[in-house]
């Protein structure tokens, strides 16, 4: 078959990236369509891939406006030519999903979520601290991005959701049933270490992560915390933070991998469609500290593989670290229940739910 992938963009890395390359593996060499690329954000190794971008890549200052662009992505995807392909991936958590097949491909859509800010303005709104005549006339411009949504899903042979709680929203938005693959988690050798004195939290350093919350907390408490990753909250997290808290920028993988399985426990403070890197520090070893919601209910166990707090605050996340020191974990146990995540697999289970969407679809034309 002809194969082509579709991300929605490709000028920041994170989970749904990582979810990406996992999908590339399976189709090496298809092409992927997206509708930026900023080749200096990401890993080198994309440098190698046949990415193909949309008209969007000439709009000048897309690197720091992109997201003032928003009402444009539905174009750009639209615009692309996809005759040549019998089957389609797309890779989405708002636009990716709306390229148009022809007749007769078998588009797939691995749905990270339904767009967030335009199901769910008002917390989106919130969050971005977005005010003034922008946050007047916002929801009225996210009207057209819902209709244009509910519009486009018809376009999805067949959609497979991150989680559960991704599952429920594609149900509800669009009247669709999903199949549930968790996304792939990176399973280094596992490197058994006493745990360090430090907490670890990270990522993209952006609003709806609230790391906000952990700085908080911490900075309260003086106990030592480093923060890998970067994002347009960073400087003012910083501004937030006492002396014990190290904000380390990106770091490698290897890096990475050293930091999990130095931690004492993993911080994870927002309501995520999944989450992988809790999922992460599990794979050394490490607890994670998790907000009670959204994907964190799926991959963290009570008492087994860390601790929940339910209300979103620094004052319930700082308690919990303080009741935390006297919780008594395997991380051989912990190890284990991560590998129930691994990249094999993920791979098995997407193949398995592509080959059963190319067989409902029929043969491909010609």
């Amino acid at each position: 078959m002809r194969v082509a992938l579709a991300h929605d963009y490709l000028n920041q890395y994170g989970g749904a990236e990582r979810v990406l390359e996992a999908l590339h593996l399976l189709y090496p060499d298809a092409p992927v369509y997206t509708s930026i690329y900023d080749p200096d954000a990401m890993p080198d190794h994309y440098r190698e891939w046949d990415i193909r971008t949309s008209f969007m890549q000439g709009i000048p200052g897309w690197r720091k406006h992109f997201r003032r662009y928003f009402l444009l992505y539905p174009s750009a995807f639209e615009s692309f030519d996809l005759s040549d392909y019998d089957l389609i991936i797309s890779s989405s958590s708002a636009y990716a999903k709306g390229v148009i097949p022809r007749p007769g491909a078998v588009h797939l859509c691995y749905c990270h979520t339904p767009m967030r800010f335009a199901w769910r303005t008002r917390d989106y709104v919130a969050r971005e601290q977005i005010s003034g005549v922008q946050g007047a006339i916002l929801p009225f411009l996210l009207t057209y991005m819902r209709l244009w949504d509910s519009v486009s899903n018809a376009r999805v042979d067949a959609f497979v959701a991150n989680s559960r709680e991704v599952a429920g929203r594609i149900s509800r938005y669009y009247g669709r049933e999903a199949t549930v693959i968790p996304p792939p988690v990176d399973l280094p050798p596992a490197m058994p270490q006493p745990a360090g004195d430090f907490y670890l939290a990270g990522g993209r350093l952006i609003p709806y992560k609230r790391i906000e919350l952990i700085v908080e907390a911490f900075t309260r408490l003086r106990l030592p915390l480093k923060i890998f990753g970067d994002g347009r909250d960073r400087q003012r997290l910083e501004r937030m933070a006492g002396p014990n808290i190290e904000f380390l920028g990106w770091v490698d993988e290897p890096t990475r991998h050293r930091l999990f399985a130095g931690c004492r426990a993993f911080i994870f403070p927002g309501e995520e469609d999944f989450g992988i890197t809790p999922l992460e520090a599990m794979a050394a070893g490490r607890p994670v500290i998790a907000y009670g919601a959204g994907g964190a209910l799926e991959t963290v166990i009570d008492g087994v593989t860390g601790r929940f707090f339910y209300e979103q605050s620094a004052a319930a996340l700082a308690a919990a670290v303080a009741a935390s020191h006297v919780d008594v974990y395997d991380p051989a146990a912990i190890r284990q229940y991560a590998e129930g995540f691994g990249l094999g697999l993920f791979l098995a289970r997407m193949r398995g739910v592509i080959d059963q969407a190319v067989a409902a679809s029929g043969p491909p034309s010609l």
